[in-house]
């Protein structure tokens, strides 16, 4: 019966073919058409080819020895002051081989615009330096520069700045950020991928992420002002993006996701670490008492966002049950907390201080060992502000943690109030180069107790 129906059939099929010749090859064209047009106008690809945690040299390293030394010859600093802040060392977790700018070590500490731009040069030229000899790269091969310093803003700008150091080409886009606090590591590269999902392929963009503390130490008496003398220390870090296909083969990780949640509408959140002028008009930075709290809130709700896009469906789902539980049954209990460590391999989250990175532990169940690298950033080299990640990423390639095929969550907190994520995964295994890595004459001492 088959064998008939076959025989039957297929000549029928022919003629169809035959008569409807033409309108087959249009539709097969139509087809090879659209699959060409998708390929050529899809997102691209974006990959970090390399990146870069500047590492200053012996002479500016900041002990606590020299710090103390530092306040209590500033006559500007009352004992007072003096001894609340010494407590604040003590406890900070900060270890006492930290790196400060050019102005405390000289006989004559002034903290001038001068001595500002100094240290932020000294930063963005070795971070662009290290690189650029990491990756092979040159300045001529950049398409888009974004600079981030929230706390200096130059005339001309640091994207400027660098573009005259290195004779970056004429065309070359650039951006620089201010005033976005210590989330801007982060926001600069979701800035940086979103324009290269715009840019034509074969585009490169180097981002330099910074911070300035010559014009930003705090010599008042306001105890919530003078914290941020104590835990903030110099660090840059510079990354190469790509949205070059062939760059998949020598790139470190590609970019899976990028998120950004605000909370600047809610006035708590808005001023938990301000700048402003104390009683007596000396300008810094306010943290404010509800600075924890408000940071948690901001996680919450940034993660609320965030696990529909990267966790299971199972942990979703014990999500839902435990919230229906709790806020329509009224059972008693607490809500699930996600298993983020099922959605990444490792977590690197901005280290505000001690207690801030204590507060992220909690409420997302993090082991010591899940945030290890993020304490001992905080140990080896203090806050770096926005470029803290960065520093986090070079501890897991100096321990060779990170191989092909993970998944890399990285956090950031910022003023405002705002929470950044990006989200990598590895296309090899990370290997630590000497040139760009912090971490390869001390890792073998890591993870100390803080």
């Amino acid at each position: 019966m088959t064998t008939i129906f076959a025989s039957s059939i297929i000549p029928e099929l022919g003629k169809l073919w035959s008569n409807n010749s033409v309108t087959a090859m249009l539709i097969f064209w139509t087809a090879a058409c659209g699959m060409l047009a998708y390929y050529m106008w899809r997102s691209p690809r974006i990959f970090m080819v390399g990146y870069s945690a500047y590492k200053p040299g012996d002479e500016r390293k900041c002990s606590y020895e020299l710090s103390e030394y530092f306040a209590m010859r500033t006559e500007k600093f009352d004992e007072q002051s003096v001894e609340f802040m010494r407590r604040i060392f003590r406890k900070s977790g900060i270890g006492d081989e930290t790196y400060g700018p050019p102005f405390p070590f000289r006989e004559n500490p002034v903290e001038t615009l001068e001595a500002g731009v100094e240290e932020t040069r000294e930063m963005m030229f070795g971070a662009v330096d290290a690189v650029f000899q990491d990756t092979g790269l040159s300045a001529k091969d950049i398409n888009i520069i974004i600079t981030t310093c929230s706390m200096l803003s130059t005339v001309p700008s640091l994207s400027s700045m660098l573009i005259n150091r290195y004779k970056m080409k004429e065309d070359v886009k650039s951006i620089s950020l201010a005033g976005m606090g210590c989330s801007s590591g982060v926001m600069a590269l979701h800035t940086a991928a979103d324009l290269l999902k715009t840019f034509k392929k074969g585009t490169y963009a180097l981002v330099v992420i910074t911070e300035n503390i010559t014009l930003n130490t705090y010599y008042g008496k306001d105890r919530s002002m003078l914290v941020t003398n104590c835990i903030f220390r110099v660090g840059c870090a510079a990354v190469i993006l790509s949205n070059r296909s062939r760059d998949r083969t020598r790139a470190k990780m590609e970019l899976l996701l990028s998120l950004r949640t605000h909370r600047g509408s809610d006035d708590k959140s808005y001023s938990a670490a301000f700048q402003c002028e104390d009683e007596e008009g000396m300008v810094g930075i306010q943290l404010n008492k509800d600075l924890i709290r408000v940071a948690g809130e901001s996680l919450r709700a940034h993660i609320s966002s965030l696990a529909p896009l990267v966790l299971p469906y199972s942990e979703q789902l014990k999500y839902l049950w435990s919230f229906l539980a709790v806020n329509v049954v009224k059972m008693e209990g607490k809500l699930y907390v996600p298993d983020f460590l099922k959605a990444f391999e490792h977590v690197c989250v901005h280290t505000g201080g001690k207690a801030v990175l204590k507060e992220i532990a909690r409420s997302l169940q993090l082991s010591e060992y899940v945030t290890e690298p993020a304490s001992m950033v905080l140990h080896r080299f203090g806050n770096t502000s926005s470029s803290l990640v960065l520093y986090e990423l070079a501890y897991f390639e100096a321990k060779e943690r990170i191989k092909k095929g993970d998944r890399v969550w990285m956090i950031a907190f910022g003023t405002g109030f705002k929470c950044c994520t990006i989200v990598w995964k590895a296309l090899n295994d990370l290997q630590p180069s000497p040139v760009t890595n912090p971490w390869l004459d001390c890792v073998h001492r890591y993870p100390v107790k803080s």
